[in-house]
């Protein structure tokens, strides 16, 4: 019997427990069932495919990228100097 140690945040081990539980599993055993799949199919028994973004995510990105070029556009240098910023013009 081998051992196999993986690290993962604990949010996602936490959502992983969960979820195999709703499933009757531990996350040992599902882990097994994958490795056990994985053999069977001599691959990974689910399809990788790179994300393709939606209409609206399309969107979204040209515009950020319409904005990251403007020059008339404030930019800064930092998330606290954007902060800091945003508190003076909320005390004007």
């Amino acid at each position: 019997m081998a051992l196999i140690q993986v690290r993962i945040d604990d949010e996602t081990k936490r959502e992983a427990d969960d979820l195999f539980a709703q499933l009757g599993l531990d996350t040992p055993t599902a882990i097994r069932i994958f490795i056990h799949q994985s053999l069977n199919h001599y691959s990974l028994p689910f399809e990788i495919k790179l994300p393709h973004p939606n209409k609206e995510t399309l969107e979204a990105l040209k515009e950020a990228r319409e904005i990251a070029n403007n020059p008339n556009v404030k930019s800064y240098e930092n998330v606290d100097e954007m902060f800091y910023d945003m508190e003076k013009e909320e005390n004007v």
